[in-house]
């Protein structure tokens, strides 16, 4: 048994008091509703006392055995522990701090608390986002990826290109591949549906080429739900949560799915858009040329086709949120890749 709680149900006011230091007269915790941690169990952790914030966040494991194992397969809850851990306090960037964290390899039991972003509004990818919104979320991944670009000391961090990760899209688009032509057939034009009963053969090969030339720390889950947007004082500041997914990967694997799954269509004019994350890439000295971004970013959204159709294929369409994600997701991924003529990829 863990000697710290794995589930808000074990919270108690001595445990808060012993991880934060804080002089904490009583707290109360608060469950996020439906679709909040699926692979994690998240909640809001309310405080009184005389040095302590309103509210925190806590992070636990899953209660539910099948997604442990899924975060078991992806190292998911180690990943997050340790970046929180090893990283997030040496990036230059905006990340929630964190108050205490623990973790049990042999078990993967594990909690993190960390700060509640009060002053900031959560994006929402069925919602979208302003073009200005767009630009600094790419900003934020430049600052990212420049401060992480090549750095040997990431080079313990799992690779994106890992079996796990090509048994699992292969697997995943394979299932959710049917489910995503019966229920979204009418978003998907002729140049994707050309291919995607043959798709999956190409997932190996994609993700390897995504993964040649320089790579840096990738946060490999950029999309609107996992990003808050300064408010008031903090206007214009972006800041990224839900870590469990971050490895070693081409940078332009964050960009492709931020703006082929995210940037909503009326705003999205990919060539412009990337040619922002150039800049803002270059401003922090990285030598990377135009035409090898561009290429690679053809790539790295081809094999995000997979993603959309893992998602878009799992999800509870019962509920009227996950019908509107799943077409928010499956539109803006196909008509992207379309644009951009991607399915030639696989013919070369």
């Amino acid at each position: 048994m863990a000697d710290y709680p794995t589930h808000p149900d074990e919270v108690t006011i001595d445990f808060l008091r012993q991880a934060t230091g804080w002089s904490l007269n009583d707290f109360r915790v608060e469950l996020f509703g439906a679709g909040a941690g699926v692979i994690g169990m998240v909640c809001r952790v309310h405080l009184t006392g005389d040095d302590c914030p309103d509210s925190i966040i806590a992070k636990f494991p899953s209660p539910a055995e099948e997604n442990r194992a899924v975060a078991a397969s992806y190292d998911m809850y180690g990943r997050e522990y340790r970046f929180y851990r090893d990283i997030a306090g040496d990036l230059p960037l905006r990340v929630p701090a964190t108050y205490y964290s623990a973790y049990n390899e042999d078990t993967m039991d594990f909690i993190i608390l960390m700060e509640d972003l009060q002053g900031y509004r959560i994006g929402d990818q069925v919602a979208g986002c302003s073009l200005d919104e767009a630009h600094a979320v790419l900003d934020w991944l430049a600052g990212f990826h420049a401060n992480t670009w090549e750095d040997p000391a990431f080079a313990h961090l799992m690779s994106h290109d890992n079996p796990s990760q090509r048994d699992g899209m292969v697997g995943g688009f394979g299932f959710g591949w049917p489910v995503v032509k019966e229920t979204f057939g009418d978003l998907i034009p002729a140049s994707i549906e050309a291919i995607g009963d043959t798709f999956a053969d190409h997932i190996p090969a994609l993700l390897s080429g995504m993964c040649e030339g320089p790579l840096a720390v990738a946060h490999a889950d950029v999309r609107l739900d996992n990003i808050f947007f300064g408010a008031g004082d903090n206007e214009g500041e972006v800041a990224l949560v839900d870590w469990q997914s971050i490895c070693r990967s081409a940078p332009e694997m964050d960009v492709a799915y931020f703006i082929t799954q995210s940037v909503p269509q009326n705003l999205r004019d990919q060539d412009a858009l990337l040619r922002h994350y150039h800049a803002a890439l270059s401003s922090h000295g990285i030598d990377y040329s135009l035409a090898a971004l561009q290429e690679r970013y053809k790539v790295a959204a081809l094999y995000l086709l997979a993603y959309a159709v893992v998602i878009a294929g799992t999800l509870d369409l019962a509920n009227e949120r996950g019908k509107a994600l799943g077409r928010t997701l499956v539109g803006n991924a196909m008509t992207a890749l379309d644009e951009m003529n991607a399915a030639e990829l696989l013919k070369s």
